[in-house]
C-alpha cells in the first residue's frame, strides 16, 4: 500500500488525473475485473531484486538459485493472467527490478512466443543508452548506470485484430 500512495503522489504532483489505480492480486483478473478493458497496464513483477544489491547487499543472503526460476513462473503466470485485461492497441509496461535474464527478457520472450496478439514495442526515448541496455526484448538497466539501480522494461502492445 506504501507504493500505491507514492503513486498516487506522483500523480497528484504532475496533475494526472485520468489514472485509475487498482491494488489487487494481478495473477487472478476475475476476482476483481469490472471486464472494462485497461489502456495501459503497468506490471511491476515480483523479482529477486537483484538490481538493488547495492542498496540491500542483504538480497545475497535471502535468494537463493533456485529462486529465480520460481519468480520467472510467477512473472509469467501473472503476465498472462493480466493480457487478457487489455484492450486491443493498449499497452502494457512489464518491469523487474532484476538483472538476470530469467526474470527478463526470456519471461516476456517466452510470453511474445505463447501469444501471437502480443508484439514487443521498443521504448524510444532521447539519448536511449542512457535509459538501458538493449536486449532482444526490452531494455536493461544495470546497478550504477547513471547512478540507478538495476531495472529491465519491455513494452508491449495488443495487436488489433
Amino acid at each position: 500500500m506504501r507504493r500505491m500512495a507514492s503513486i498516487q503522489e506522483n500523480l497528484d504532483r504532475l496533475t494526472l488525473t485520468k489514472v485509475t489505480l487498482i491494488c489487487e492480486d494481478a495473477g487472478n483478473p476475475l476476482a476483481w475485473w469490472d471486464g472494462q478493458p485497461f489502456d495501459r497496464i503497468l506490471l511491476d513483477a515480483p523479482c529477486s531484486a537483484s538490481g538493488v544489491i547495492r542498496r540491500h547487499p542483504d538480497i545475497k543472503l535471502l535468494r537463493e538459485a533456485c529462486d529465480l526460476k520460481a519468480f520467472a513462473v510467477e512473472q509469467l503466470r501473472l503476465l498472462t493472467a493480466l493480457w487478457p485485461t487489455l484492450k486491443q492497441g493498449g499497452r502494457l509496461l512489464y518491469v523487474t527490478c532484476s538483472v538476470f535474464p530469467q526474470e527478463n527478457e526470456e519471461v516476456v520472450q517466452r510470453f511474445l512466443m505463447a501469444h501471437p496478439d502480443a508484439i514487443e514495442q521498443p521504448v524510444t526515448l532521447p539519448n536511449p543508452s542512457s535509459w538501458g541496455l538493449p536486449c532482444r526484448v526490452g531494455l536493461q538497466i544495470l546497478p550504477g548506470m547513471g547512478g540507478m539501480d538495476g531495472f529491465y522494461y519491455a513494452r508491449l502492445m495488443k495487436q488489433i485484430v
